[in-house]
């Protein structure tokens, strides 16, 4: 097998490409360079690039090569070990070897590429999507889309103007049963919606530990890996799978899972949020290195209804004997879905009548879909091919994720503040408004699209 050159790995970050567009932070390729890029159709070879081999990249790229068409001459990942787990699935998939790279910006620069999955730790979502964007080429990034809602309006702008797909990785989209779920919220039959809980409450995890600060694996440029992140001395459990748990990369359970469950809400009930407030904190774990709470409380304001949110880490079993869920409480009845499949509850009703009455018919527990991230992923090839928007457009994407970043914002501040959706703006509070962004570490920049 192939293998990429340690010295080509342990370049410095900061060098510049010769013979590249220059990708450096904060440079636009000229809008006509993009527009001439041919159109992906059916039944050709498709060449895909992975940024970032962790478990998700790993997972996305095995279900890519599933595809046929689908070819993978490139990966890139800061991490020389997950590098090579990259390569060598490809090797052992397709009998050929990827070009390996430690900066993803040599991937930006290849013409052959036609779409890139970035399934980076999230602080790093916003950049290889709108690079790709602007070069040319079709994305599939991972959830949540961004960690500010600064950046993931800067992502939605670089799709559209470069006429790009872009899926985002909430493949619960593609998933049958929750696609009926959905449907029969929106037949009216429920009644009146006017609360929907989400959750999750996971057993699965737990404390994290408080180890002292030390070197960086000499395999992994960890520069490279903190990105447009402040300049912070490494720590084992602030790195790889952990960095969910640290407010520089990431924004906790609320965004982790929130991104799925909240998601499942906008798609029935297609609102935008109004307001916000939460409580929440380290009471699980409170000795332990993560920043983000362990234990939360989020309640959503939209027109219409309110979302409350609620999960805890270190325990499994949320509403309904659930680990997770989204319930659509109406006045008829409430319906439960989650991974595992749906049902509906009748409501009672005993307003001027001398016995409780059910107000409608149950529906008993209708079985979950099986392997709908592998649809997710097929949805995003076809729509490469048919330029039609996919099942999780990145405009989608941005919105649910909105509602978990004001959550977010809103525990932090311990307080509750007004939305304005239309101007993505926090209302009369200058404080919170400035957590709608982030200060980039130089030399990084996010674009103006």
């Amino acid at each position: 097998m192939k293998k990429m050159l340690r010295r080509e790995f342990l370049e410095s970050s900061s060098m510049a490409f010769a013979g590249t567009t220059a990708l450096v932070a904060g440079f636009e390729p000229i809008v006509e360079a993009v527009t001439v890029r041919r159109r992906v159709s059916p039944n050709e070879r498709i060449n895909v690039a992975l940024v970032g081999c962790g478990d998700m990249g790993k997972t996305n790229l095995r279900d890519f090569l599933r595809i046929p068409e689908v070819e993978c001459p490139a990966i890139a990942d800061v991490d020389e070990e997950r590098l090579e787990e990259g390569l060598r699935i490809v090797q052992e998939t397709r009998g050929n070897t990827p070009e390996g790279y430690r900066d993803f910006r040599r991937i930006m620069d290849r013409e052959d590429i036609d779409a890139v999955i970035v399934a980076t730790p999230d602080h790093w979502h916003a950049l290889p999507t709108i690079y790709a964007c602007q070069t040319g080429k079709d994305v599939y990034v991972e959830k949540p889309l961004a960690t500010t809602i600064e950046e993931g309006r800067a992502m939605v702008a670089a799709a559209r103007r470069y006429g790009r797909i872009v899926q985002v990785g909430t493949q619960q989209r593609s998933a049958g049963h929750f696609r009926d779920a959905v449907t029969f919220v929106r037949s009216g039959k429920l009644g009146r919606i006017r609360m929907v809980r989400a959750w999750t409450y996971l057993d699965w995890k737990g404390d994290i530990g408080n180890p002292p600060d030390g070197d960086p694996p000499p395999h992994v440029d960890y520069d490279l890996w903190l990105g447009p992140a402040q300049k912070r001395p490494f720590n084992p459990m602030r790195f790889h799978h952990n960095f969910r748990w640290f407010w520089d990369y990431s924004g906790g359970l609320m965004t982790d899972w929130g991104a799925h469950m909240v998601d499942v809400v906008m798609w029935a009930l297609d609102e935008d949020p109004v307001g916000a407030m939460a409580i929440g904190g380290k009471y699980g774990f409170p000795d332990d290195i993560r920043e983000t709470p362990d234990t939360q409380q989020s309640i959503v304001e939209y027109p219409s209804f309110t979302v409350l949110w609620e999960h805890m880490i270190g325990c499994g079993i949320g509403p309904w004997q659930r680990e997770h869920g989204v319930e659509f409480h109406g006045e008829n009845g409430i319906l439960v879905v989650d991974r595992g499949g749906w049902e509906v509850h009748s409501e009672t009703d005993r307003f001027r009548q001398p016995e409780r009455v059910l107000r409608m018919t149950p529906t008993p527990r209708q079985a979950g879909s099986s392997d709908y991230h592998f649809t997710h992923v097929q949805n995003f090839i076809d729509c490469m091919a048919s330029r039609q928007r996919p099942v999780a457009d990145v405009e989608i994407g941005h919105r649910s994720a909105i509602a978990c970043h004001l959550a977010n914002i809103a525990v932090r501040l311990r307080r509750y503040f007004r939305w304005d959706g239309a101007g993505e703006q926090i209302i009369g509070d200058a404080e919170g408004q400035a957590l709608v962004g982030r200060t980039y570490r130089p030399p990084w920049v996010l674009p103006k699209v």
